[in-house]
């Protein structure tokens, strides 16, 4: 055999050796290419997985599903809800919390678990045109502007049935609270007063947004005698019209703290009103807020 022939035949081998080695040490395209789409659907998670972990997990916002619900079992974070009112309106579909509600809002709920900031006072204070039962212009004859106005309605609808109505009590400092609230402890003891007067910094009277009202004559002012006259009559049947409710209704003592008050209403806005009176439920019902103890 010549040498030149020997040379073809070692090549032909060496070939063919290399050829052998590579197939066996070197994967294909598409394995690789699978091997990266694997990875990928494990990033997004396994079909119903939220991809959501205590190490807080690993999700792709991209391709997140939509229709992903929270888990209703996690009560990490609380909710406040009730069924939304029925009158429609800029309240339909949505309940305020009052928890988180701020002190400015006409929905904000002031109780005896509710209060405001420390010496809260309105900054849209006005004096409502209508009669009071007394002439000068102090601090409780004001209210807020958009409950002023609808208490100015409120009057005007009750003269045109025949029914004459005086405001006794409207704005109240938390100073002023303080004096009165003082004052009923040292006369009735603190837990009678409660059952009537609110601790300073816990009244409704300070939002500006309810006020104690009477007849033209002033007669049962504030007093449980106003119950069951043409005025309360009047009141309990047409105060939602005007977005105002009857604050502390008969029978409703361990629910909102407080006594029966024909003569408290407080403004929420013409659709909570509608839906509270409507339904003869409280505010702290409406909200689905935790009773309040006597």
């Amino acid at each position: 055999m010549s040498k030149k022939f020997k040379i073809i035949i070692l090549l032909i081998v060496v070939i063919a050796v290399g050829w052998g080695i590579g197939k066996y040490t070197s994967p294909s395209a598409s394995e690789s290419n699978g091997s990266n789409i694997n990875v990928g659907d494990n990033l997004q998670g396994e079909p119903g997985d939220t991809g959501e972990s205590d190490g807080g997990g690993i999700t792709d916002p991209a391709v997140a599903d939509p229709s992903d619900t929270p888990d209703p079992s996690n009560t990490s974070e609380p909710t406040h809800t009730t069924e939304p009112s029925e009158s429609g309106g800029d309240n339909a579909g949505s309940v305020p919390d009052p928890i988180s509600a701020e002190p400015d809002s006409i929905t904000v709920m002031v109780n005896k678990q509710y209060g405001l900031p420390d010496n809260y006072k309105p900054t849209d204070l006005v004096y409502p045109d209508v009669r009071f039962t007394f002439k000068e212009k102090i601090e409780k004859r004001m209210m807020r502007s958009e409950a002023a106005k609808a208490l100015e309605k409120m009057f005007a609808g009750a003269e045109e049935d025949g029914i004459y109505l005086a405001g006794v009590s409207a704005y109240r400092s938390q100073a002023t609270q303080t004096t009165l609230y003082n004052r009923y402890v040292e006369r009735d003891g603190e837990e009678k007063a409660r059952t009537y007067s609110a601790v300073p910094g816990y009244s409704e009277h300070q939002t500006g947004l309810a006020i104690d009202v009477s007849g033209s004559d002033g007669k049962c002012a504030a007093e449980s005698c106003f119950g069951g006259t043409k005025e309360a009559e009047w009141l309990a049947k047409h105060v939602g019209e005007y977005g105002f409710i009857i604050r502390y209704p008969e029978g409703k003592q361990d629910i909102t703290g407080y006594k029966y008050e024909p003569w408290h209403i407080r403004y929420v806005g013409k659709d909570i009103a509608a839906y509270i009176n409507e339904k003869d439920i409280t505010l702290e019902e409406y909200y689905d807020a935790i009773p309040v103890s006597k």
